[in-house]
């Protein structure tokens, strides 16, 4: 056990901070349409411009600078949409600095691995806890000139860290390379132009408090009206006082409907995002706004009705229901979703299997549901797991932090706590401890559900083996039946054995038997026993 790393505790997630919903911009008019178009296009050409004076700036950006930026673009826009872009480029500078950083520590993790491979000799049979070397001299050979490679890469990433210099592309890096493989990507020229030009357009704006239904730049009323504030050269479009236009739609939000009418009603701050989806040709409005995080509640709270032990694999969730004992309650279930398509897609798809958990987990009156907290940052490099790409590509396509961030923020409407679990060892152990015992003729246990009981005992703070029986001849029941652990329907299984009545040994002292109540059954002289028809009577003193 000393190569064994040690386990975290559990702990209960934190709570979502924030809320998104959206809904669609339905029967717009072609003027409609036209204006958007127009202003999204306009915004996003000064969105690319102050994201490039952005990035030149680096790590010399000061207040005085970006004051410059925002009195430049107000000249062309408004104020408002000013502070909107200067912001939306100071965000996305801070994500390419934290992706940044995040390739810094994935090339080094990678450095340090094929240096400490490339130190074994040539052959040598890895560990469990550490690889072995190279099999051949040949990929030895080609390992050590990626090892040159990667090397001088991390030179220049550090030297651009160092810099502050970011490399950013307005509309998405993946969509710009579909452009060079329009035939891998199944779009024609036309269409990926769309796509393009509707990915680069900015019609965003953060809310304001205090401010006449929390956002003066994109306005909603409660009862659905969408009004924007035009931008300056666009100001002889308006057909609404102060230079906005009203659009000729409703829109209405069916879920948090209400509570996003309360937020309005009351001038508190509300972001949208108007977005345009070029493949089903329909305009969405997204409005978000900032929630206080929900009241942390202590794990032993959380556990008072047992916890339900969720195993994350790739193309389902396996989950199984536990008392507070640590047992397993009925038949483990499965919650499939398929990852494969477009991001939309994949998004539905783990919403949907998270939704029928947390509806089971509300139907068996379950507080708590135990998740691991997984992540594969540093664990899906090719230096970790080498050839076996098939195994790289599953732990890449396992959606682990948008599953965690997703069950967090919907647990959170239902009252439901999320445990984080350490991962180390649930799988191996799982299965090692649970996997053949529960498995009967009916029910066959695979080991993605003793995963998933191994998880909830180790929420519960149960150690993930089983119970093991003492010795034979140290079992009260002689040699007889005994179980390691009582089956899950035994009544007070948990409880000590019951006091049977009777001696429990084979010597029995005088008085003590069975038979002490009645004295006639015991063969002793000067009992009525012993006064039988076959007795001889004892011969008188005096004859």
């Amino acid at each position: 056990m000393g190569g064994l790393r040690e386990v975290a505790e559990p702990f209960v997630a934190s709570g979502s901070t924030g809320v998104a919903i959206r809904a669609r911009l339905k029967r717009l008019t072609p003027q409609d349409e036209t204006v958007l178009r127009l202003v999204g296009a306009h915004l996003g050409s000064l969105a690319s411009q102050d994201l490039a004076a952005r990035c030149r700036d680096g790590l010399e950006h000061c207040a005085e600078t970006w004051t410059t930026r925002k009195r430049e673009l107000t000249c062309v826009s408004s104020s408002r949409w000013a502070g909107a872009i200067t912001k939306a480029s100071h965000d996305q500078w801070a994500l390419a600095r934290r992706c940044h950083r995040a390739h810094l520590q994935s090339l080094q993790a990678g450095i340090a691995t094929i240096r400490y491979r490339l130190s074994l000799p040539i052959g040598e049979r890895g560990s469990k806890s550490a690889p072995g070397g190279y099999r051949s001299r040949k990929e030895w050979h080609a390992k050590s000139r990626r090892l040159a490679a990667l090397e001088d890469r991390l030179e220049r990433e550090r030297a651009d860290l160092e810099a502050g210099r970011v490399h950013v592309v307005r509309g998405g890096k993946r969509l710009a390379r579909a452009r060079h493989n329009l035939h891998a990507a199944q779009l024609t020229e036309t269409a990926w132009r769309q796509r393009w030009e509707a990915a680069r357009w900015f019609l965003q704006a953060d809310g304001e408090s205090g401010k006449r239904y929390g956002n003066e730049t994109i306005r909603v009323t409660p009862g659905g009206e969408v009004s924007i504030k035009l931008p300056a050269p666009l100001a002889e479009l308006a057909n609404a006082p102060h230079g906005r236009y009203v659009l000729a739609t409703r829109v209405a939000f069916p879920h948090r409907g209400t509570e996003w009418a309360d937020r309005v009603e009351a001038n508190r701050a509300v972001a949208y995002r108007i977005r345009l989806d070029t493949a089903r040709g329909r305009w969405y409005l997204t409005a978000s706004w900032q929630i206080p995080p929900a009241p942390m509640i202590p794990l032993e709270a959380a556990l008072a009705q047992g916890v339900i032990g969720v195993d994350t694999n790739a193309d389902h969730l396996a989950a199984w229901r536990l008392d507070t004992c640590g047992n397993p309650i009925g038949q483990p279930r499965r919650f499939f979703y398929d990852l494969t398509g477009t991001a939309q897609h994949r998004d539905a798809q783990v919403r949907h299997a998270l939704t029928r958990l947390l509806h089971w987990a509300r139907a068996c009156g379950v507080r708590a549901i135990a998740i691991e907290d997984l992540d594969f940052a540093a664990e899906k490099t090719r230096e970790k797991h080498g050839r076996n790409k098939k195994f790289r590509q599953l732990i890449s396509g396992m959606p682990t932090a948008r599953l965690r961030a997703r069950l967090t923020s919907m647990a959170d409407a239902t009252g439901i706590a999320i445990i984080a679990v350490d991962p180390a060892y649930t799988s191996q152990w799982g299965a090692q401890h649970w996997q053949k015992p529960l498995t009967t003729k009916t029910r066959k246990t695979t080991r993605h559900d003793a995963a998933a009981l191994a998880i909830g005992r180790r929420a519960q703070g149960h150690p993930i083996r089983r119970r093991t029986a003492p010795p034979r001849t140290h079992q009260s029941d002689g040699c007889g039946h005994r179980t390691v652990q009582a089956a899950s329907a035994t009544p007070r299984r948990e409880e000590p054995r019951p006091r049977i009545p009777g001696p429990r040994t084979r010597s029995v002292r005088a008085g003590c038997g069975a038979n002490v109540g009645n004295q006639n059954a015991q063969h002793r002289s000067g009992r009525s026993a012993d006064h039988g028809f076959w007795q001889q009577d004892s011969l008188p003193l005096s004859f």
